[in-house]
Parts: structure tokens; sequence; C-alpha cells
């Protein structure tokens, strides 16, 4: 893997897998329609650390690792599919917020 992975576009394509605005996932009252994506965001987050993972709030980065080690507080707090929702709604605005918006736009073009 390359020191550069993740990268923006890798959070866009996965995002795009789900639907055009995921900004709203949180009020989804669906417990298992985005705990793939969630599972898969959480890989992209403790992935060996890449200038785009870097440059995220320090906190999606500790929950994620936190998460994937069994920490009891964090596994208790994200069951909730609500919770877990939330926190990807956060990191999907912050990645449109951080060129995610542009890139998609540059990829739609006809």
């Amino acid at each position: 893997m390359s020191q550069n992975w993740p990268e923006l576009a890798d959070y866009v394509h996965l995002f795009q897998l789900y639907g055009a605005d995921l900004s709203e996932m949180y009020l989804d009252d669906d417990a298992d329609r985005y705990a793939l994506l969630f599972e898969q965001v959480v890989g992209l987050l403790t992935a060996p650390p890449s200038p785009f993972n870097l440059s995220l709030p320090e906190p999606f980065r500790i929950t994620a690792q936190r998460y994937r080690e069994g920490h009891p507080a964090t596994l208790a707090h994200l069951a909730d599919a609500g919770n877990r929702n939330f926190m990807l709604s956060d990191l999907y605005d912050l990645v449109m917020l951080k060129g995610g918006l542009d890139l998609k736009r540059h990829e739609v073009r006809p």
C-alpha cells in the first residue's frame, strides 16, 4: 500500500456507493442499512496514517481505532445504529468540505 492511501477519493468513492447525499443518514432508522459502510470506513480510518487521514480530526481516528480494538465503552456507544450513522454523517460532511464535493463534480461531467 502507498503511504498516500487512503486518500480523499477513496472516501468519496466509498460514500458514493451508498447514495448521492448522505449528510442526513443519521436520520435513517434502518439499523442495518449503513452497517457495512461503517465497517469499511473504520477500515479506512485505521489504515496506516496517510496525509489525508492525518488531516481528519483525531476523534474520528481514535474512535475507529478503539472500535477496532474492542474498547468496551466505544463498542457500547457504537452498538446503537443512530450513533454509528451520526459519526458517518459527520465524516461524510467533512470529506465533502475537504474537497469531496469538488471531486464529485469533476467526475460527473458528461
